[in-house]
């Protein structure tokens, strides 16, 4: 058995030696608990519809959102190239 204060130290130091500064600044993982929500997050940030996460959670989707809008990242490219796509149609010769 380890005391809890040596497990979250320990934990600690984990997180900091695999997560970028901003994501180890963040929520991402910061309990042994918070690696479900860090999971969800993964799940949104690889792009599954928060629908179907919530689905595999077990959650309502405005639960999820509430929980892990603020973790997703690294989508703004990707979502601005679908926004302007539509724009891009090929010229229609007469």
């Amino acid at each position: 058995m380890l005391a809890g204060s040596v497990f979250r130290r320990v934990w600690s130091k984990a997180r900091k030696e695999v997560l970028g500064e901003h994501e180890y600044d963040s929520p991402v993982g910061k309990r042994v608990y918070d690696l479900r929500h860090t999971c969800l997050t993964t799940w949104l940030n690889h792009g599954v519809p928060s629908a179907q996460v919530a689905a595999w959670a077990g959650n309502s989707v405005p639960v999820l959102l509430a929980i892990c809008a603020r973790c997703v990242t690294g989508q703004m490219a990707d979502l601005q190239k679908r926004i302007e796509g539509p724009q891009d149609l090929p010229r229609v010769e007469a």
